[in-house]
């Protein structure tokens, strides 16, 4: 199923993001965690591409896995990193010979080592070139990341939402967002977002922050910042990993419970390939009646 007909259908989502694994032996824990995750009974779970496109045969396996063995609907991510329109052709061929209809498109990150991203040749500079391409060779469902605090390569939040909106254009039919700790980013971002014209569903993506270190880590690399009163907090616990990840539980419900409450189309979970922390933060929200 496509997602659009999920979101057509249902006034709220439930979805989960895993990647795979960088080593051969922990597949099998992935697919745990996957299992472990359909009490939750997710509308999709969307499967990443990896850094440069390391993993792009992994995700394949992956999202194949999860439609077939777990019967759950899946969002595949394609990037544009060290492809060219061939290449993608025979992925999108890949898909298709797998059942796979959703594909969020993404320019994607520089490989490792490289500081800015490079365009290969014969392939794409954006995000909005790919979700065109795709669009041209088949009935895909495409959806689009956005970025409540801008993309760290935008010069302006203006500037990245007038590139979101060419996404759109190029017939992206949803947008789910990098993470964020602060709601009121995310308010902003989608007050924004409408008054460009653009009207498709935007699914808000969560990151339970677990681990201090981690937290700082993905803060820096995507430009989200951190609330004074969690980051205060998260340092004081830093070096006691239990109150850190039972303070990260609830302040996870906190900000999703409050975006429940302010209509959001859905809730999108980075998981981190673990299921523990998710099922918590979830099952300790109100969400039965959403889910009608």
């Amino acid at each position: 199923m496509r997602i659009k007909d999920i979101f057509d259908r249902k006034k709220f989502s439930l979805s989960f993001e895993v990647f795979p694994p960088t080593r051969e032996g922990n597949i099998d824990t992935l697919f745990t965690a996957i299992q472990e995750l359909q009490v939750l009974k997710p509308d999709f779970i969307s499967v990443t591409y990896g850094a440069g496109g390391g993993t792009k045969n992994k995700t394949v396996e992956i999202a194949s896995k999860i439609k077939k063995d777990f019967s759950c609907e899946v969002l595949a991510h394609l990037t544009c990193v060290n492809s060219t329109a061939t290449d993608i052709t025979k992925i999108l061929d890949e898909f298709v010979s797998h059942g796979i209809e959703n594909i969020l498109a993404l320019r994607g990150d520089p490989p490792h080592g490289e500081g800015k991203f490079k365009p290969t040749k014969g392939g794409f500079n954006f995000a909005n070139e790919l979700t065109d391409f795709i669009n041209k060779q088949g009935t895909f469902c495409v959806g689009v990341a956005g970025y409540p605090e801008k993309h760290p390569d935008a010069s302006s939040m203006l500037t990245d939402i007038k590139n979101l909106k060419k996404k759109v254009d190029a017939g992206a039919d949803f947008i789910t967002t990098q993470l964020f700790f602060d709601n009121d980013d995310f308010y902003r971002f989608v007050e924004l977002v409408r008054a460009q014209g653009i009207t498709v569903p935007i699914i808000p993506g969560i990151f339970p922050a677990l681990n201090y270190k981690q937290i700082i880590r993905i803060s820096e690399l995507c430009g989200a910042k951190i609330p004074v009163s969690l980051g205060e907090k998260m340092d004081r616990l830093r070096d006691k990993p239990e109150e850190t990840e039972k303070y990260g539980i609830e302040y996870a419900i906190r900000q999703a419970e409050a975006l429940v409450e302010n209509a959001v189309t859905g809730l999108h979970f980075y998981t981190m390939n673990k299921s523990n922390a998710v099922i918590e933060i979830v099952s300790n929200m109100r969400l039965s009646s959403k889910r009608q």
